[in-house]
C-alpha cells in the first residue's frame, strides 16, 4: 500500500544545519534480473549524506518515510560531506529524538496489534493520501508524485515479467495487499482470474470503483475480478501466482516470515513479491526521517535484509529466479520472482 531529509537553513529541532548545496550525479546504477542489490551502498558513512536532503525542504522530507515504503535512492543523488559541526549538531539531533516513544504511542491506541494500526491507518488519513497519490489527480506534491511513478514502474515490471512468460489469461492471481488496484485492475483486464484483498475495506472499495471505471467501454472478461477486505493471513485458496507488492515495510521481519509462510502455501507456481530492502545507507536515510514525522503520515516502516527474504523463500521450497531493483529519487522497491522447486 512509504523519507528524505532536506535543508533549506532552517533548523533541525534547535540545531540549524548549514551545508554547502552540492553538484547533482548522475545514476549510472542499472540492476538486471538475476544482478543482487549493490553492496556499494553499504560504504554510505555518516558524514556522507544525500544532496537531495541538502536541498529539499525540511516540510517535504517527512514525506519520505512517512510515506511508507519509499525513500531516497543513494545511488541516484549526489553526496555532500558534511562539515564538523554539522555532524556534531545532526548527531545531538540523533540521540535527542525518541522515535520509538512516538511508536508506542501509536501501537498503544490498537493495544499492540501492529495489522490493527495498518489497518486504521489505511482506513482513514492514510486511504487519502495513497488514493491521490495511487491516482491521476494532479493535487500531488513533488514527492508524492516521485512515488507514484516509482510504484508504476515496479508494477509495469511484474506485468513485463509475467508478459515474458506467456502471459495471464485464464491464470489464477491472487494479489494480497491491492491497494488501490495498480496491479490487480490491469491483470483482469488482461484475462486473469484475480482475487484481490487488502486489509483496508477503504483501499479494496476504491480497487473495485477503478475496476468498474476501467470496463464502463470495454468487454468485461469472462470472470471477473473479487475484491474483498480482509487481512494476509486470513486469505484462503490456491493460486498458479501470488502477488504482494509494497506491503511488507509495514511489518517487522517476524512478521514477514509469517507472511511469507502463508504466501507460499496459495501458491501452486510463482511469487512474486517486493519490499524496502535493508543497506546502512537506507537505514542512516529512514532514521534521519523519523525526525521529521509528520501529523499522522504513516505506520511504522521496516527495512528487510534481501538475505533474510531469500532465506525465508527458501525454507517453504522456493528459490528466486528474477531480481529487479525500483529506485527513483524518493521511493524504492526489491521485486522478486520465486517459484516452486
Amino acid at each position: 500500500m512509504n523519507t528524505m531529509i532536506a535543508n533549506t537553513g532552517r533548523k533541525c529541532g534547535s540545531t540549524p544545519v548549514s551545508v554547502r548545496k552540492q553538484p547533482r550525479l548522475q545514476n549510472t546504477t542499472s540492476f538486471s534480473h538475476t544482478q543482487p542489490f549493490s553492496s556499494r551502498r553499504d560504504s554510505l558513512a555518516l558524514s556522507a549524506l544525500p544532496g537531495t536532503f541538502l536541498s529539499t525542504g525540511v516540510a517535504q522530507a517527512s514525506e519520505i518515510f512517512s510515506t511508507a515504503s519509499t525513500v531516497v535512492d543513494s545511488s541516484s543523488i549526489s553526496l555532500a560531506v558534511v562539515g564538523g559541526l554539522a555532524i556534531a549538531g545532526l548527531g545531538a539531533v540523533l540521540v535527542a529524538t525518541d522515535p520509538q516513544k512516538r511508536r508506542s504511542e501509536q501501537m498503544a491506541q490498537t493495544g499492540g496489534d501492529e495489522s490493527e494500526a495498518v489497518k486504521n491507518y489505511f482506513n482513514t488519513v492514510g486511504f487519502e493520501r495513497w488514493r491521490k497519490i495511487y491516482g491521476e489527480t494532479d493535487e500531488v506534491n513533488r514527492v508524492q508524485l516521485d512515488i507514484r511513478n516509482g510504484h508504476a514502474k515496479t508494477v509495469e515490471k511484474v506485468l513485463g515479467w509475467l508478459y515474458e512468460e506467456g502471459g495471464v489469461e485464464g491464470v489464477s492471481v491472487c494479489d494480497a495487499g491491492c491497494g488501490t488496484g495498480s496491479l490487480a485492475v490491469p491483470l483482469a483486464t488482461r484475462g486473469a482470474t484475480v482475487s484481490a484483498s487488502d486489509i483496508s475495506a477503504a483501499m479494496v472499495g476504491e480497487a473495485q470503483k477503478r475496476y468498474e471505471e476501467q470496463i464502463r467501454w470495454k468487454v468485461a472478461p469472462s470472470v471477473p475480478p473479487k475484491f474483498e477486505a480482509m487481512g494476509l493471513e486470513s486469505i484462503t485458496g490456491k493460486y498458479h501466482t501470488v502477488t504482494c507488492l509494497d506491503v511488507m515495510i509495514h511489518y517487522p521481519q517476524d512478521r514477514v516470515n509469517a507472511m511469507i509462510d502463508h504466501l507460499t502455501s496459495l501458491c501452486d507456481n510463482r511469487l512474486i513479491i517486493s519490499f524496502a530492502p535493508y543497506t546502512i545507507g537506507y537505514a542512516v536515510l529512514k532514521r534521519i526521517g523519523e525526525l521529521f514525522p509528520g501529523p499522522s503520515k504513516a505506520t511504522r516502516a521496516y527495512l528487510h535484509a534481501e538475505s533474510d527474504v531469500e532465506a525465508a523463500l527458501a525454507r517453504n521450497g522456493f528459490k528466486i529466479v528474477k531480481r529487479e531493483m525500483t529506485a527513483t529519487s524518493f521511493y524504492f522497491s526489491r521485486l522478486l520472482e520465486a517459484v516452486r522447486e
